[in-house]
């Protein structure tokens, strides 16, 4: 499940009256609860906080290990952070797996330094057990440094791309 229609989950359930959502798409599975509305001198208050959000892995093939990983970008508050100066913000990896900087070695690459770079703009794509995932970015600038080489491991969390935002 991409990482923009997982935030529209959570803001469907955080406008709603719901206090659990369980979707399930393609052996992957996601659920979302939030707490109960409290009612304190008659008005409501609702928490942006989530007590559960779990992806669960198809089942695995015999002989291999399961595993279960929070949901991207989800877990933790984002998968940006801005960085101490304030002015730039890093990209980072929601997920292990190798980071590809085009759709294939013959392709130019999504993005390069100096470039202008919009929200919802793929950046890389990262492959994670054969599945290709695209990686966007949340919010628009111009791209400083790429600190992830093509076709190298990368790590959850670890930074990918620094941006100068708009």
């Amino acid at each position: 499940m991409r990482e923009a229609y997982i935030r529209k989950l959570i803001r469907l359930v955080e406008e709603s009256k719901i206090e659990s959502l369980e979707i399930s798409s393609w052996g992957r599975k996601i659920k979302i609860t939030q707490p109960a509305q409290h009612s304190t001198n008659g008005s409501s208050h609702k928490s942006a906080m989530y007590e559960q959000v779990m992806v669960a892995a198809p089942a695995p093939i015999p002989g291999q290990v399961a595993t279960t990983a929070p949901a991207p970008g989800i877990a933790q508050p984002a998968s940006t952070v801005v960085a101490e100066s304030g002015k730039t913000v890093v990209i980072k990896s929601p997920m292990v797996g190798t980071l590809y900087a085009s759709a294939s070695p013959d392709s130019p690459p999504y993005v390069s330094v100096n470039q202008k770079v919009t929200a919802g703009q793929v950046v890389c794509i990262i492959e994670a057990m054969k599945l290709m995932n695209e990686i966007e970015s949340e919010f628009s600038g111009r791209l400083i440094k790429i600190l992830a080489e093509n076709g190298k491991p990368v790590e959850f969390g670890q930074d990918l791309f620094l941006i100068e935002p708009d």
